[in-house]
């Protein structure tokens, strides 16, 4: 077993107290709110406690554990009270979860969906606590029974003696285990004992989502609430001069119209690009629809109305002139290229995206004169309390942030924007509002994945070795390359440089930010550099990998190599690599990200003239895998929305203004688009757990690219690659062989 120290004091996160009923209230002070659920075949006790976020165990043996962080379909609603739960050794059956509120003292830089980071963070402080419960109860049990901690044993909830017959459960033992000292260390569970973590568990909110129970924000009702929707800029670069508000607010079911504005300090998480909005308060959406349909405005610029083909000149100029903010340089790259007898040099480009999140922009707001309740769908709660008490000038203390769950994220909803507009229209308002957006409101107001340009280059020598190697790379906001990432430590002339280039376009986070692009340009670049020199593309990459085990060229590179090859071979092996079957054209690629290896082979088949994705196999190192079943489906929907998005979408502007509103014209993969099998591997390990809600989505891109090449015969270097077949005359004539 590991001892891990519990931390506790004055100020300490674990806390002990009395429940009524004679229950074990054990609290983490970033586990928040209480509102009890029955389980089926087992007695709620008579009273819960509502305390600042805490592991419930109740005199009937029912756990309640909160999930602290907020829920965007990455399934950690199950996966971190499951850590809870297995160093506490309750049975799960026994346990309830629910979603926690914002704790202002301990969630600002804890509590947030985003980076792959919440069960890498939450890793040791998760199973501490589950451990120290378990510690406090089988020492009431041992002071009850008069015998040392030593000669009991527990498992799923039952205390017992090893050498005797006795036996009590959590439940009847939880009231005195609140006389115990909190211990200064627990013994935390060797991953090899195991019995939660590791196994498959459904989704614990799973029967609530099919049936359609009330869960997301969009779902939220409060007796005497309004509905608000915004009318802002019709292009970036644009504001509101004034608008027909007689008019409007004539209009049958509409209370009142305004401007709103929600400026505050900039931050990168705010986004106000559209400070100034227009406001319309009516009784029902279908209300505020007509009204907006009936709003004749003045806008007015306040800055270049920029449009795509600005954008692409841009990048190109930008990637030798724009702003650097990350580069490296190994050995003498600039001779090494000069003496090469070969120099391959390809250039890369993606286009802006949106998020498209299922569930449309919301957020609730009652804003009084001193006190503001927000309750919605945000990936950073805390980010939303600190700034909503800057704009209404309310002190954070006054302020609540309860969590809904979210129906789709992945970036857009680490901006609290849209939870600013609403706290900004229930204060003008004076009453509780719901704000809610179109979908043509989120499309043409952001946030989106930014446009990237990116240029790569290999030197060769007379007998095809690689000695030298160039990665430059540009884009709005930030670029996409990761200059201490693969392959550096693998070539020693070696050069990458990434840069900035600007827009008045609201641009931000985006599923594994600049990943996505930077796998897809990298890994196709590398297959083409691989048959350039007569080598499988696997061979080539496992090969540079034997360097940067053996002999790692400079000290700042961020990947194992170890690890990251390991998933190559696992990926190889799996997919029976090598092996050639008519009518299956592959492709593969791998990547490093957010502290996880993840390799895919992708098998592509001609339908009807066109190519569909067959089957794509993934092996993946994240270390522990806390809910198999979980981070199956993860990764399998990151392979989905990474092959999508690379084959399809595309925003594009005119006058400042995006060209497309709606999925009339913004298409996103559809399901007869989508692979038909995707098989996951993980690779059995006991090293801490990392990320795994973005890792999965990278490789694809580079998978497809190299796939579809192996189909027509043509490399793909621009996304969307859709654009790209279609210009073709015909894939059937492409085709190999």
């Amino acid at each position: 077993m590991t001892l891990i120290k519990t931390q506790h004091n004055r100020r300490s996160f674990l806390k002990v107290s009395a429940a009524a009923g004679g229950g074990m209230l054990i609290g983490f002070n970033w586990l928040t709110s209480c509102t009890s659920q029955v389980k089926e075949g087992i007695p709620i006790p008579k009273e819960w406690f509502e305390i600042n976020g805490y592991i419930k165990i109740g005199d009937t043996g029912l756990v309640t554990i909160y999930s602290p962080n907020p829920e965007i379909g990455q399934n950690v609603m199950t996966s971190m009270p499951l850590i809870v739960a297995e160093e506490l050794d309750v049975n799960w059956d026994h346990v309830v979860v629910e979603q926690g509120a914002l704790n202002p003292d301990a969630f600002k830089k804890r509590q947030f969906s985003g980076g792959s980071l919440s069960i890498m963070q939450g890793w040791d402080v998760l199973r501490m606590a589950g451990a120290t419960g378990r510690r406090m109860l089988l020492e009431a049990a041992a002071k009850e029974w008069g015998v040392a901690v030593s000669d009991l044993t527990v498992s799923e909830g039952i205390i017992k003696e090893i050498k005797g017959e006795r036996t009590i459960g959590y439940g009847e033992i939880a009231a005195k285990a609140v006389d115990i000292k909190v211990p200064e260390e627990v013994e935390l569970k060797n991953p090899k004992d195991f019995k939660l973590i590791g196994s498959f568990k459904k989704n614990v909110e799973g029967p609530k989502l099919v049936t359609g129970k009330p869960l997301f924000g969009i779902d939220f009702i409060r007796e005497g609430m309004l509905l608000a929707m915004i009318e802002h800029p019709p292009a970036f670069g644009m504001t509101v001069k004034d608008f027909n508000r007689e008019e409007i607010v004539s209009m049958n079911g509409i209370r009142d119209a305004f401007t709103i504005d929600i400026s505050v300090e900039s931050t990168r998480l705010v986004a106000t690009v559209f400070p100034h909005l227009i406001a319309i308060v009516g009784d029902s959406t279908w209300h505020l629809m007509k009204a907006k349909k009936a709003l004749k405005a003045n806008w007015e610029s306040i800055s270049e109305l920029e449009n795509s083909e600005m954008h692409t000149q841009r990048l190109k100029r930008d990637i030798e002139k724009g702003e650097i903010q990350e580069s490296r340089k190994d050995g003498n790259p600039e001779v090494a290229f000069s003496k090469a007898a070969k120099v391959i040099e390809r250039t890369y480009t993606a286009p802006f995206q949106a998020h498209n999140t299922l569930e449309p922009m919301n957020f609730f707001a009652h804003v009084t004169a001193n006190k503001a309740e927000l309750i919605g769908p945000t990936q950073t709660p805390g980010v939303l309390k600190s700034n909503a008490s800057t704009l209404l000038g309310i002190p954070e203390e006054n302020i609540t942030v309860d969590i809904t769950r979210i129906g789709g994220g992945f970036g857009r909803r680490l901006y609290v924007h849209y939870g600013l507009e609403a706290a900004a229209i229930s204060k003008k308002m004076g009453a509780p509002i719901k704000l809610i957006y179109s979908r043509e409101d989120d499309m043409t107001a952001g946030i989106y994945r930014t446009a990237y340009r990116s240029t790569y280059k290999v030197g060769l020598d007379e007998n095809n070795n690689i000695i030298a190697y160039s990665a430059r790379g540009v884009g709005f906001r930030e670029g996409a390359i990761f200059p201490n990432r693969f392959p550096a430590g693998t070539i020693e002339n070696y050069t990458a440089t990434k840069l900035k280039s600007e827009s008045n376009i609201s641009m931000g986070a985006w599923r594994a930010p600049r990943s996505h692009f930077a796998a897809g340009a990298e890994q196709s670049f590398l297959d083409e550099v691989a048959e350039a020199i007569g080598k499988d593309p696997i061979d080539l990459q496992l090969e540079l990998f034997d360097r940067a085990i053996d002999n790692p060229i400079g000290e700042k590179n961020e990947y194992e190599a170890e690890r990251y090859a390991g998933v190559i071979k696992l990926v190889k092996e799996k997919a029976n690599w090598g092996v050639e079957t008519p009518g299956i054209y592959r492709g593969f690629a791998a990547y490093f990200c957010h502290n996880t290896y993840v390799a895919q082979v992708l098998d592509l088949i001609m339908k009807e003239g066109k190519p569909i994705v067959n089957k794509v196999w993934c092996a993946v190192d994240c270390g522990i895998v806390v809910n198999r079943e979980g981070a199956i489906n993860i990764i399998q929907g990151g392979v989905v929305d990474g092959i999508g998005h690379a084959m399809y979408s595309e925003i594009k502007f005119e006058n400042g203004s995006p060209t497309d509103n709606n999925f009339n014209t913004y298409q996103l993969i559809r399901h007869n688009q989508s692979p038909k099998e995707i098989e996951v591997f993980f690779v059995e390990s006991e090293i801490k757990p990392t990320g795994l809600g973005e890792p999965g989505l990278p490789p694809a891109v580079g998978a497809l690219a190299n796939a579809l090449y192996k189909v027509t015969g043509k490399r793909y270097y621009h996304q969307p690659y859709a654009t790209a077949i279609q210009d073709q005359s015909t894939i059937e004539t492409t085709l190999k062989g």
